[in-house]
């Protein structure tokens, strides 16, 4: 599954011809056989780079990296020649495209914000791909650290053909900046709406149809997400002060969904065509071959917590789940198909079903409501109540993990008999005995903080790997140890030279240094650690 299978995969219509000629930094040109600006304007081009945006994430930095890195899933049997996935010993050729294909999306919102600096009706265009470039650029410093922020995106019209690097703390400091200023402009332009200022709708901006302070809240949960993550570094003055500084729209508390029409026939969920089967029903190799590692299973199957609910949304079959541990070529058991699936039926006679895959045509989540209860109650616990407690942010997250996976196909109703909301609570009361669960048990800060990273990590399990691995560095939960597959991750063959034998980032694509002498040399996988890292 290459960057080309991408493209072709969103092409609706005309947003084919927006991604594809916004991807190489347009400058606007008269050649009347290529499109110009004024064919590949905002409106068009808009829903294809937020698709591709949350492919990547789904793809590059779950599927191809992280959902190994934390535990996830491991390959079952008949499956071998992972080499750096399993030792670790990440070099400039391993998943360039985390860099690449992020940098091609930056490049596209760079254009829209272009479009609209010199358009005035396309300012909420470009007040939104403010947003999302602070959300890309992320990415990029969480996974590589130093980027380049300031001269990155300038174009080959600006003479700049080998930019700069930014510090990662720096970048991280700017990004914040970046949305404060975002947040600020939507006030501005949406009361021009009608005006001289176009707005948006469902067509045109699939994650809240034009809703611009749903827009607000999710640059909101964006910020925090910046600042919880640089809490406690090198620019721990900034955060504290930023941590009072939010836009008194509040935060985004469901889960931010993205559909710019997903069907069945074409253009799919990314979450679908990763990890069960292709367009035209070609089983995949995730959906053949990957199986739950014994590490994570000990948070459903009682040897860490019990979760039978979230057990069988998640896994197939459950409690009857093959794992193993990374990179044990001995003995792995065999994989049944569509270990992560809970419908009926293979390839093009999948049902639609509850849990993480949901179906062909279901909402891709760019952002769990989770997440965000997560993160407020973590600010509480550095006495930044923003809203609500710690304690009720903690229980509210995991409700909202029910609450996702009890959803059905469409991603966005719950059928009668569900109720997550009250799972919560049978599952806080099935686990009254662990402060993983209890969180009056925690009565130490960092047992609260153990305790939120371990039900995010377990809420994060295969929707979003990455935001798993981030957090596992940061903090150093959920709690690794030994040897054993029940209290460890770590690959068998790993080559760290670390205490914890883990990588801690990735490393620069050839391609870069091939044409960016300013490009940092990075040694290995276990050294330059972004400024975050708890190490």
């Amino acid at each position: 599954m290459k960057r080309n299978y991408l493209i072709k995969n969103i092409q609706f219509g005309l947003l084919a011809l927006a991604v594809l000629f916004t991807s190489c930094d347009l400058d606007i040109n008269d050649n009347p056989n290529s499109a110009t600006g004024v064919v590949v304007t905002p409106d068009l081009s808009l829903p294809a780079i937020i698709a591709s945006t949350v492919y990547n994430q789904v793809y590059y930095y779950g599927y191809s990296t992280a959902d190994f890195l934390v535990g996830y899933q491991v390959p079952g049997d008949g499956l071998s020649g992972f080499g750096a996935g399993y030792t670790y010993n990440f070099t400039s050729s391993f998943v360039p495209g985390a860099w690449t294909a992020v940098f091609d999306d930056l490049r596209n919102y760079q254009t829209i914000i272009r479009k609209s600096e010199a358009e005035p009706k396309y300012a909420l265009f470009g007040d939104i791909a403010h947003i999302l470039r602070a959300y890309n650029y992320q990415l990029l410093v969480d996974a590589y650290g130093d980027v380049p922020y300031t001269e990155g995106l300038q174009g080959a019209s600006s003479g700049i053909l080998s930019p700069k690097y930014d510090k990662d703390a720096d970048v991280y400091k700017a990004l914040i900046g970046e949305l404060n200023d975002a947040i600020a402009a939507i006030k501005v332009h949406k009361e021009q709406i009608g005006g001289e200022v176009s707005g948006l709708s469902s067509s045109t901006d699939p994650v809240f149809a034009g809703d611009f302070t749903k827009w607000i809240q999710f640059a909101n949960n964006i910020k925090l997400r910046l600042l919880i993550r640089a809490h406690g570094t090198s620019i721990d003055g900034f955060v504290q002060e930023e941590l009072g500084k939010f836009s008194s729209e509040g935060f985004y508390k469901d889960d931010v969904l993205v559909n710019p029409g997903y069907n069945a026939n074409s253009q799919q969920n990314p979450y679908w065509t990763a990890f069960h089967s292709s367009v035209d029903g070609t089983i995949t190799q995730a959906a053949r071959f990957y199986i739950a590692s014994k590490y994570i299973l000990t948070f459903y199957d009682g040897k860490k917590l019990s979760d039978d609910v979230r057990g069988a949304l998640v896994y197939k079959d459950y409690p009857n789940v093959p794992a193993w541990q990374l990179a044990d070529e001995t003995g792995r058991p065999h994989t049944p198909e569509y270990l992560w699936h809970i419908g009926t039926g293979i390839g093009k006679t999948a049902s639609d079903a509850k849990g993480i895959l949901k179906s062909r045509a279901a909402a891709a989540p760019l952002f769990f409501g989770f997440e965000t209860y997560f993160l407020l109650a973590e600010a509480a616990l550095y006495g930044h109540t923003l809203d609500g407690d710690a304690k009720t942010n903690f229980e509210k997250g995991i409700a909202a993990s029910f609450n996702f996976l009890e959803k059905g196909g469409t991603a966005s109703s719950l059928a009668a008999e569900d109720h997550p909301e009250q799972d919560a609570k049978d599952y806080i009361e099935a686990n009254s005995g662990s402060y993983l669960a209890n969180f009056d048990l925690a009565t130490a800060p960092e047992q609260k903080l153990e305790a939120i990273i371990t039900q995010k990590y377990i809420a994060l399990n295969v929707l979003n790997a990455n935001e798993a691995w981030n957090e596992f560095r940061r903090t150093g939960y959920p709690k690794i140890s030994g040897s054993d597959p029940l209290t460890t991750f770590v690959s068998v063959r790993s080559q760290s030279s670390r205490a914890d034998q883990l990588p801690v980032r990735l490393i620069y694509p050839q391609a870069e240094y091939n044409l960016n002498v300013n490009t940092p040399k990075i040694a290995d996988a276990y050294s330059n650690p972004i400024f975050w890292d708890k190490e």
